[in-house]
């Protein structure tokens, strides 16, 4: 019997069980999809004119709003948090003891902080000296999201580019150097590209939860699409119903499409990465024919000749 990596090959009693097993787990994650869509017929939130809300044009306009809101957030917060990223994986492998020790207390700092706590604090300080920051003063929540998302995802896309610095292997870094390379040009020419093209699909899967986390804005009331969702789904009243069950089901599904969208990009990468091919291709080396030998003589006959020797070698 063949076996598995992480498991034996079942056999034909487990090969029943699992199926009775799937049988069963489908039919009960079924039954609550139904029971799900049967009490949200009861309260009333499949009636159309619920879900016709979203043909008012001060709805989309709003979701168009807070969408617009999100990617900018994303935008800005994603750059910054992959500069951030850099400059940290690079300062915590200096060979300066200050530089790496700081580095690696601000990484290990701002990573173990949760996130939301780091965006609330920056939001109360702004607030307090607004009138000393000027534009910062003047937005205070969006820079306090768009701070906190960048120091937070910095931290952590600075532990990504280290790791994949680090897995370059050690030969070719001893080569750059003996070719007369600079620390720097190392850095600049030979380690940051390889571990950027390897841990590529890991930074941007790392965007995606860049994208996820700015929905922590309407915490501090910043105007994003989760803000606007709880805005309208509070304030939007229909069947004396408010519906907060559509706003939630088409909100979420923007989430999702943008999220999606993200990773799909990190597969494409991925699978054109695996699909590239490195190297150079080393050319096959060929010996003499075997016509070109000469066999070795037996011993007294004649003078001796060492088996292997081409004929053109020979006085």
């Amino acid at each position: 019997m063949s076996s598995s990596v992480l498991y034996d090959t079942p056999g034909p009693k487990a090969r029943v069980r699992n199926r009775v097993y799937t049988v069963v787990g489908s039919a009960a994650v079924l039954a609550l999809i139904v029971f799900a869509v049967y009490r949200l017929n009861v309260k009333g939130q499949l009636e159309p004119e619920v879900w016709n809300i979203f043909n008012n044009a001060g709805v989309r306009a709003d979701i168009r709003d807070g969408l617009l809101s999100t990617l900018k957030v994303f935008a800005i917060a994603g750059l910054l948090s992959l500069v951030l990223g850099l400059l940290l994986a690079v300062a915590r492998l200096s060979d300066h003891k200050p530089v790496s020790l700081a580095a690696t207390w601000f990484i290990e700092l701002f990573r173990a902080i949760p996130l939301l706590i780091t965006i609330y604090a920056l939001w109360v300080v702004f607030l307090s000296y607004r009138d000393n920051l000027g534009p910062i003063g003047d937005n205070t929540a969006f820079w306090a999201l768009v701070i906190g998302l960048s120091v937070y995802n910095g931290c952590v896309q600075a532990e990504v580019l280290r790791a994949g610095i680090n897995a370059v292997p050690r030969g070719q870094v001893e080569a750059a150097y003996a070719l007369g390379l600079r620390k720097s040009q190392v850095m600049t020419m030979l380690l940051l590209p390889q571990a950027v093209r390897s841990m590529l699909p890991t930074v941007i899967s790392q965007l995606v939860v860049t994208l996820k986390d700015t929905s922590l804005g309407y915490i501090i009331l910043y105007p994003e699409l989760l803000f606007e969702a709880r805005e309208m789904a509070n304030n939007i009243i229909v069947n004396g119903e408010n519906p907060i069950t559509p706003v939630v089901i088409v909100v979420g599904a923007i989430y999702v499409t943008l999220c999606l969208a993200l990773a799909s990009l990190a597969s494409w990468i991925e699978r054109r990465g695996s699909r590239a091919k490195t190297g150079i291709a080393v050319a096959g080396t060929t010996g003499p024919e075997p016509s070109d030998m000469i066999p070795a003589q037996p011993a007294g006959e004649g003078p001796a000749v060492e088996a292997g020797v081409k004929k053109s070698d020979l006085p």
